[in-house]
């Protein structure tokens, strides 16, 4: 009864001869990340798999079977014979081997056999840059001229390559250092504002080639080198004044502020009006003369974020003119007065004033002129209507003080009676010196007359 089916037993029994015979074991590496579910497939099989078992070795002893008396959770084998291996660890890396049968329990045959490495990392990268200041931003400052140290590091399996590189404004990223251990340091020894740009760390797996970066922003803060500079403008009204401090020349820009040293108070604090910047090199103030007081001092304070501190100052003074405060002319001849103010800060507005207020500019009668600090009235062909008092006027926001001139003017009938008295005056004066220069040249005879010896 079992003789009809011999033909077709070994049919079957040579076709799967002969596919075995075909057979090629199929060798590969391969490489996968630790924690990661990972199949192994078993490669080179029969079209049919259905009539077959599957085995997996493991450095030549069996780990897994199909239909196991005791399933594992970490190994599997799949229908069509791959190998699952969930959460992937360092102790899965091994030689893997695919093997087969028919399920009539022939011999077993090798279908892949699969080296399997596992690679772990980069993990825990760090890096740092000492001694430095964290800002609010996440970015990190040093001082110019500072020594820093730089230093990365990260754990990686079974090894990892690290490179530090720096990407700022004037070049393109470029390597800084390179390295294989598992940390990456290098010092920059009194560093510039050229150093300052995006610093960036990364670290690759020499298995798996996975890279990992991480950055960092460095800026280089300096103050300006030279001192602030206090200035000041005059405006319309010559009540007011626009003080104006600057300094220049440090990174990032400075705070500034105008204190009133006397009161100990805080004229104007930056940053300046209108403007939405927390800093400024250039900071202006329109100060009224009722917060100020002759005499004293007001000084512009500069702060930068390194905690350098400097500032520049100068003395408020009232104007004071000083002349000749009486004056006396000739009817009809031109007259020219004067006065001088150079002590007033910030620097006075000076005019010439007759009685009344008015102003006195040029026209026919007058030339004014102004060469500070001195101060020039020409009267043109002084009559008596002209004499009275003229005044200096200063101003500066302090206040105003004034130098009266008097002007007096006499006609030319007093001018010929003071010729005469002046002609007499020196003709006495002459006869006197004549007798005595003539008793002193005749003394001996004057004193032998006399009976004198």
């Amino acid at each position: 009864m079992g003789y009809p089916d011999s033909p077709k037993m070994i049919i079957s029994a040579v076709v799967l001869y002969l596919l075995l015979l075909s057979h090629q074991t199929v060798s590969e590496e391969q490489v996968r990340e630790k924690g990661e579910n990972t199949i192994l497939e078993c490669l080179d099989q029969p079209v049919n798999t259905s009539s077959l078992l599957y085995r997996w070795k493991k450095n030549g002893s069996v780990v897994a079977t199909q239909n196991p008396s005791k399933p594992s959770e970490h190994l599997s084998i799949l229908k069509n014979g791959s190998l699952l291996i969930s959460d992937l660890q360092y102790t899965d890396e091994a030689q893997y081997e695919c093997e087969s049968q028919t399920k009539d329990g022939s011999s077993w045959q090798t279908h892949s056999n699969i080296q399997l490495r596992v690679a772990g990392g980069p993990t825990n990268i760090s890096l740092t840059i000492q001694p430095a200041t964290l800002l609010q931003n996440g970015t990190l400052y040093v001082k110019k001229g500072s020594d820093v140290y730089f230093n990365c590091s990260s754990e990686s399996f079974p090894s990892q390559n690290l490179t530090w590189t720096v990407e700022d404004l004037a070049q393109d990223n470029s390597e800084r250092e390179f390295g294989k251990n598992s940390f990456l340091g290098f010092p920059i020894v009194n560093i510039q504002p050229g150093d300052q740009g995006m610093y960036t760390c990364t670290s690759q797996n020499t298995l798996s080639k996975t890279a990992v970066n991480k950055s960092q922003e460095l800026l280089v803060y300096y103050a300006p080198d030279r001192h602030p500079e206090c200035s000041w403008e005059m405006v319309s009204e010559p009540s007011d004044v626009l003080f104006i401090c600057s300094w220049y020349g440090g990174y990032p820009v400075p705070t500034l502020d105008w204190h009133e040293v006397l009161e100990e108070s805080v004229i104007a604090k930056g940053p300046m009006i209108n403007s939405t910047s927390q800093e400024t090199e250039l900071l202006k103030v329109h100060v009224n003369r009722f917060i100020l007081h002759d005499g004293e001092e007001v000084k512009c304070i500069g702060h930068h974020a390194t905690g350098e501190e400097n500032f520049c100052s100068f003395k408020l003074k009232m104007p004071y003119p000083v002349g000749d405060p009486m004056v006396t002319t000739l009817e009809g001849s031109n007259i020219t007065i004067s006065c001088t103010e150079d002590v007033s800060l910030p620097p006075a507005k000076t005019v010439w004033m007759q009685k009344d207020n008015k102003i006195i500019n040029t026209t026919s009668k007058y030339i004014v002129s102004d060469n500070n600090p001195k101060y020039k009235l020409t009267i043109i062909n002084v009559t008596k209507e002209d004499e009275g008092t003229y005044y200096c006027y200063s101003e500066n926001p302090l206040g105003p003080r004034e130098l009266e001139v008097y002007l007096t003017v006499k006609n030319s009938a007093a001018n010929g009676g003071a010729i005469v008295g002046v002609f007499v005056s020196i003709l006495i004066i002459m006869i006197g010196i004549t007798i005595g220069v003539t008793l002193y040249s005749k003394r001996d005879r004057i004193c032998i007359g006399l009976g004198f010896r």
